[in-house]
């Protein structure tokens, strides 16, 4: 047996267990960074820090807390939180206490948050703010099975039998160890392998979210693998941004755990730019949407410095596409990064010229950057690759604990997701379904076993629902979901996120792109443009001072799209090309539902929402 297999084999049963290991190896090193904004709201942000012991005191002063409310084994507790160290030691405090966790998005609305609660059968809720608390209040009549609200923040609060601070479950919790010392441990030490350890409900691209179950064994089994990719050290510094909310970010609280390595907690994402060169990364996880604008803002930047500064950009940008290109398929066939010489002194000048400024506004020290969720775009994979940001595609679902596939380090592949996860087996099926099975994958949906058995088979094989191919040394490649591929009327099949990915690439302005044709006689697209880099542009153009909404509605801005959406129709085939598109009033965002809070499209809200243009592009066509 290898060693990843031994390590991974003889998990503990536990991520409480795990972290109670992790303390007790390295009580005194630093566990967590967080930003405590200045009293006068004014300046930067003074970073703090926790050691695993600090965190420890305050993980089992919850647990004990939990428990004194009344919290038995498997019962459900709600965190209603954005990321922030808060959250992370109250899930690990859930977990200790042995209860589960039901996570909300901050974002949900009352009545969303309400149809959670009430179907995980939640018994407490840990809720961030007052805002959070507002909603369980308007619908408390409908959760007879909530007994309790905890605030994290308590501005505005008001306290009594149903509703207590955090500060104060905490003092409860302290003076219940006092008397009983080994409680956390006793029930940590109680705590099955099977036992539910998260109910996490998925965004839902379509339809009411079901909640994924999720083991104890899920998340120990995760922690293991990803350390046993080589992939994260103890020397490493994280920082975690992406919502806890997400199946994405929480399992990199379990890798962490298990390695011991720093994480830098904020979850605000207008924060990331201004936070990036404060914490020096040495590693970060982000969805395509943060590659995508940076990618853009970059490129608006060049643009604004004049006509030269942008050719300047242009060029670097290509050289870096080659680089990476020619670098990355040299890896491959002999295990060296060599390029040619012509290349590799092109790449010197443009790195002095662009990418070295790059680097640094990511902090300087950034060895690596996981991107899941959806599809990173290759050429903008490709463009971060060459300025020596390297991107490390993953794949994984919220019913897969996170993370199924990762690129390998040194050996990553742009536009794959990379090699399963020790201790995962995967199988394309005849129809092209990727299939997974292995540790990490969930008991079933909560209370819908209809619904678990249509992609649960009793063998343990999962059904994603997603199309890929596997290279024959082992790289999976997504070419998308299996409901998402659409088939025109001519009966040619198109995959939708493949050209919306290289849409993207081309366009710099571009922050939404949804392909539409299923049923049609040919493609269309509903575009939305990002703001901050269409402004730039708009002032140059004698468009400066119009709202959003009026410059999207300019032709002048329509024929710059156009001259993009014709560059893109260059290299599909004739049945992909987008023959007629529209501009959208506004971007999409989460509030209006069209995007999930992970950023995945919302298909058939967009669909709905602007069915009036795309009727109009399809009037006068034989099927309109």
């Amino acid at each position: 047996m290898s060693d990843t297999q031994t390590l991974i084999e003889n998990r503990p049963p536990t991520v409480a267990a795990l972290f109670l290991e992790r303390v007790a190896a390295t009580p005194a090193a630093e566990a967590y960074r967080y930003p405590v904004p200045p009293a006068s709201g004014q300046g930067p942000d003074d970073w703090k820090s926790l050691t695993w012991a600090q965190a420890a005191e305050r993980v089992h002063a919850i647990a004990a807390g939990l428990i004194e409310l009344g919290v038995r084994p498997e019962e459900r507790v709600a965190l209603a939180s954005a990321t922030r160290l808060d959250w992370i030691l109250a899930d690990l405090g859930i977990m200790c206490a042995g209860a589960a966790t039901t996570t909300i998005y901050p974002q949900t609305n009352a009545e969303e948050s309400a149809f959670i609660l009430s179907d995980s059968g939640s018994r407490v809720l840990i809720a961030e703010n007052a805002g959070q608390l507002a909603k369980a209040l308007e619908k408390r009549a409908e959760l007879p099975d909530l007994h309790h609200v905890v605030v994290i923040d308590p501005d505005g609060v008001e306290t009594g039998d149903w509703v207590l601070t955090l500060a104060e479950l905490e003092s409860r919790g302290a003076a219940r160890l006092e008397k009983d010392p080994e409680l956390i441990k006793e029930r940590v030490g109680a705590i099955t392998r099977d036992q539910l350890a998260t109910l996490i409900y998925t965004s839902g691209t379509t339809g009411r979210p079901k909640g994924v179950r999720l083991p104890h064994d899920s998340w120990s089994y995760m922690a293991k693998a990803i350390a046993a990719t080589g992939l994260i050290s103890g020397d490493d510094v994280q920082y975690l941004w992406l919502p806890l909310a997400h199946v994405f970010g929480k399992v990199l609280t379990s890798g962490q755990i298990e390695v011991g390595h720093v994480t830098a907690v904020d979850g605000r994402v207008d924060k990331i730019i201004e936070n990036l060169p404060v914490v020096r990364p040495t590693y970060m996880a982000a969805v395509p949407r943060i590659f995508e604008k940076v990618y853009n803002g970059v490129a608006a930047k060049a643009r604004e410095g004049g006509a030269a500064k942008y050719r300047i950009f242009q060029w670097a940008a290509e050289v870096a596409r080659e680089y990476a290109k020619v670098s990355q398929d040299n890896y491959r066939r002999t295990g060296t990064r060599s390029v040619p010489f012509g290349l590799a002194a092109r790449h010197r000048v443009a790195d002095a010229l662009v990418y070295a400024k790059i680097r640094e506004a990511f902090g300087g020290r950034l060895r690596a950057c996981v991107s899941g969720s959806a599809a990173l775009a290759p050429e903008i994979g490709y463009f971060f690759s060459g300025a020596g940001i390297h991107i490390l595609e993953g794949y994984g679902l919220t019913e897969s604990s996170a993370a199924s596939f990762v690129n390998p380090g040194e050996a990553y592949r742009t536009g794959t997701v990379g090699k399963p996860l020790p201790g995962t087996e995967v199988r394309i099926a005849d129809d092209g379904e990727i299939l997974l099975r292995g540790p990490g994958i969930m008991q079933g949906y909560h209370k819908l076993p209809e619904k678990t058995a249509e992609v649960l088979e009793p063998d343990g094989w999962f059904h994603t629902g997603d199309i890929g191919e596997l290279s024959p040394d082992g790289y999976l490649r997504i070419t998308d979901r299996k409901k998402d591929l659409i088939k025109t009327s001519g009966g040619k099949y198109v995959a939708p996120a493949e050209i919306e990915g290289q849409f993207k690439a081309i366009c710099p302005y571009v922050s939404n792109i949804l392909v539409h044709g299923a049923d049609r006689n040919f493609c269309t697209a509903l575009i939305a443009l990002d703001e901050q880099a269409i402004r730039p542009w708009a002032e140059e153009n004698g468009l400066g001072g119009r709202t959003y909404a009026e410059i999207v509605a300019d032709p002048a801005t329509v024929a710059l799209v156009d001259g993009y959406v014709q560059q893109l129709n260059e290299g599909l085939q004739r049945w992909q090309t987008i023959k007629k598109f529209r501009l959208l009033p506004r971007d999409l965002d989460v509030e209006h539902g069209e995007i999930t809070p992970s950023l995945k499209l919302k298909r058939p809200v967009v669909e709905r929402e602007y069915k009036h243009l795309l009727d109009e592009m399809y009037a006068g066509t034989r099927e309109a």
